[in-house]
């Protein structure tokens, strides 16, 4: 799914951005790049707002139809998942 789809309060992490170097580049510099973790904030006429990295990122339409995300697993430290299973 792209950044256009989600809803609000949406986490999920960019597993694809299409585009050329140019848009990769401008993106990297606002700290959305693969890999990286982002929370859907606001949804406004296929704009979005997310944050990442600490940071508000407004994107328009077309390069947030450019980007995809997956959501995000949920990972138990290792801590944790020994007292759940010693329960």
């Amino acid at each position: 799914m792209n950044l256009t789809q989600p809803e609000v309060g949406y986490r999920g992490e960019i597993s694809r951005i299409d585009g050329g170097a140019e848009l990769k580049k401008k993106l990297m510099s606002l700290g959305i790049r693969k890999g990286q973790p982002v929370q859907v904030l606001h949804q406004r006429h296929k704009g979005v707002v997310v944050m990442s990295n600490g940071s508000r990122v407004a994107l328009g339409a077309d390069v947030a139809s450019r980007i995809h995300i997956q959501p995000v697993a949920v990972r138990v430290p290792a801590d944790l998942q020994t007292v759940a299973q010693s329960s």
